[in-house]
C-alpha cells in the first residue's frame, strides 16, 4: 500500500487517507517498521501552529489521520473525498487485527488515572480471546518512569497506546519510540477512559453527523476554553480556501 500518494496538507501538517490504516500499520508490524500514528484534529492543528516542537512531533509520524471534523472539512472543502477515522476506531481495529495474531507479544497501554488503563486492559482481553495486555497509568515521577522506560525497552512490546493528552502524549512518542523501534506507537487520548467504562463515547447521532466534539464538551464542560481553537481552525480553513 503506497501511503506516499495519499498525503495531504492541512494548515501545512501532513494528512494520511488510506483504505485501510490498520492493515497498512499490521504490515509494517510484520516488516520490523516502526510507526507513530497521529490522531489530528482541529485542536491539535491549532495548537501545532503555536507550537513549533508539536508542528515537528506531528510531521515526523509515519502516519497522521483525519481525526477530526474539522480536518475532514477542510479536506472536503479542497475536493478531497475523505472520511473521518477516529482514533479510537482505529485503535479498536489493531486490537482486534492482534488478538487474530497468537504469538504476538503483549500490547501496552500507558497512561490515564490509576486502574484506569488496567481496567481498559482487562475489558479488551476478557473481549478478544488470546489477547496480552501489560498496562501502566500516567501517574509517574522521574523514577517510576525511567522504570518504566526500562519495562518497554525489556519487553518490545508490539504496539504501544500512549493516554496521556494532547501535546503530552505526541512528545512522549517522539522521545521514547527509539526504545522500542518496531512498534507501532499510537496517541490514543482518552480512550483507555472509554474502553475501562469510566466515561461514555458520543451516541451513534452526535459521531454521524460531526458532533462528537459537542458531546465531549457537555461531558467535560471544563474543556470549553481547548474547544475555542475550533472557530479559530474554521476561520483559518476558510481564509487558506480564498487565498
Amino acid at each position: 500500500m503506497d501511503r506516499s500518494n495519499a498525503q495531504f496538507s492541512v494548515l501545512g501538517l501532513p494528512v494520511h487517507i488510506l483504505d485501510d490504516c490498520a492493515g497498512w500499520l499490521m504490515e509494517r508490524l510484520h516488516q520490523g517498521l516502526g510507526s507513530h500514528v497521529v490522531t489530528l484534529n482541529a485542536e491539535m492543528a491549532m495548537q501545532a501552529e503555536k507550537n513549533p516542537a508539536l508542528a515537528s512531533a506531528i510531521r515526523s509520524a509515519e502516519l497522521v489521520i483525519p481525526d477530526g471534523a474539522g480536518v475532514v472539512l477542510y479536506l472536503r472543502l479542497r475536493g478531497k473525498p475523505v472520511r473521518r477515522l477516529p482514533g479510537i476506531e482505529l485503535a479498536e481495529l489493531l486490537l482486534q487485527a492482534a488478538g487474530k495474531l497468537p504469538d504476538l507479544e503483549p500490547i501496552f497501554f500507558f497512561g490515564g488515572s490509576p486502574g484506569v488503563a488496567a481496567e481498559a486492559a482487562a475489558n479488551w482481553q476478557q473481549k478478544v480471546n488470546g489477547l496480552s495486555i501489560v498496562s501502566q497509568h500516567g501517574y509517574l515521577s522521574k523514577e517510576q518512569e525511567q522504570d518504566l522506560q526500562e519495562t518497554l525497552k525489556k519487553m518490545q512490546p508490539p504496539i504501544v497506546f500512549v493516554g496521556l493528552g494532547v501535546p503530552r502524549q505526541e512528545f512522549w512518542i517522539a522521545q521514547n519510540r527509539h526504545l522500542c523501534p518496531r512498534s507501532i506507537w499510537v496517541g490514543v487520548g482518552g480512550s483507555f477512559d472509554i474502553w475501562a467504562g469510566t466515561k461514555t463515547r458520543a451516541p451513534a447521532v452526535f459521531r454521524d453527523n460531526h458532533l462528537e466534539w459537542l458531546y465531549r464538551l457537555y461531558q467535560e464542560p471544563w474543556r470549553w476554553r481547548r474547544m475555542l481553537a475550533l472557530p479559530q481552525f474554521a476561520l483559518k480553513a476558510l481564509g487558506d480556501l480564498r487565498s
